[in-house]
């Protein structure tokens, strides 16, 4: 026998992956003459019901072990090459692992790199979207925030350029007129929309990119980007807390603190469109930030992962 082992009896699937790994060098090394026994098989397969592993009655898997190519008939026609024996020091003991496969082992990565995310938040207004943003941007690299265009007046502590580009309506019509803009609404009387170019420059680099939208906005990337993006949803943890946040800020009328009320009411509504929701709490910024980043995380993780297109 030219290859004689004995599988352990406690661990079925490790025999069956030896075996298979075995019959494949005897077919790399061993000429055409002398053909492998039925019993030696290079596809794990059951023919009726399912596997341990729960494959389905017809399907079949092949494990790739090398990602060198298949060996020349030459090579099939050598000689068998012993493995070193075990006391042998990792050095030969790995080049002899090589010597008997007939290839190299891949130093290639196991998994593509992750692709750039696009992450669209979202909420009703007080609920603390500019502050996770920024928390986020503090506490973790390789992001961008997108900063959007509006034509709204600056309020007191806002950076043109890094809160909102400030432009007049004029300037923002003419943004529109050129399609500098991924998406773009009229919100409480005033324009603000994305810059598509920003989005492009920073996913080149690598970076995911987070854009901050009302729910109006996001409904629009919805229909332009599907399920390329990562749609994240935040939510007081009541609407008591929410009207109180809005009362604080202090920057609204009582008519127009009405207006915002009513309309926060409305976009909880649409709160099942998003892929993920978030309770960002009272005192607890730390806690939402930390449930954004596993968010992210969870979705670099993924086999089948989203590929945005701008």
């Amino acid at each position: 026998m030219l290859f004689p082992f004995s599988p352990p009896s406690s661990s079925p699937f490790s025999a069956m992956l030896l075996q298979r790994l075995l019959g494949s060098v005897a077919r790399r090394q061993l000429p055409s003459a002398f053909p492998l026994p039925k019993s030696v098989s290079t596809v794990i397969s059951r023919p009726a019901g399912r596997s341990r592993l729960g494959f389905a009655p017809s399907q079949s898997f092949e494990l790739p072990l090398m990602a060198s190519s298949a060996p020349t008939e030459d090579a099939r026609r050598s000689s068998f090459v012993p493995l070193p024996p075990s006391t042998a020091d990792k050095a030969t003991l790995y080049k002899g692992l090589e010597a008997t496969l007939g290839s190299t082992f891949s130093s290639a990565p196991s998994f593509p790199p992750p692709n750039p995310l696009i992450l669209v938040v979202s909420g009703p207004s007080g609920v603390g979207k500019d502050a996770v943003i920024k928390r986020l941007l503090e506490v973790r690299e390789g992001i961008h925030f997108v900063v959007t265009a509006t034509s709204r007046p600056q309020r007191p502590g806002e950076v043109d350029g890094k809160d909102y580009l400030f432009v007049t309506k004029e300037e923002f019509l003419s943004m529109i007129e050129r399609d500098e803009l991924l998406e773009h609404a009229l919100v409480y009387g005033d324009y603000k929309g994305i810059p598509k170019q920003q989005i492009r420059d920073y996913m080149d680099k690598g970076f995911d990119v987070v854009l901050r939208v009302d729910i109006q906005g996001a409904a629009t990337l919805r229909s332009i980007l599907g399920n390329s993006a990562v749609f994240i949803f935040l939510v007081a943890e009541s609407e008591e807390t929410l009207v109180k946040r809005l009362v604080a800020r202090k920057t609204e009328t009582a008519e127009m603190l009405l207006v915002r009320i009513a309309t926060a009411r409305e976009e909880v509504r649409h709160l099942k469109e998003f892929d993920y929701v978030v309770t960002n709490a009272e005192g607890k910024l730390d806690d939402t930030v930390k449930l954004v980043e596993s968010i992210i995380d969870a979705e670099k993780a993924k086999v089948h992962r989203r590929n945005v297109q701008i």
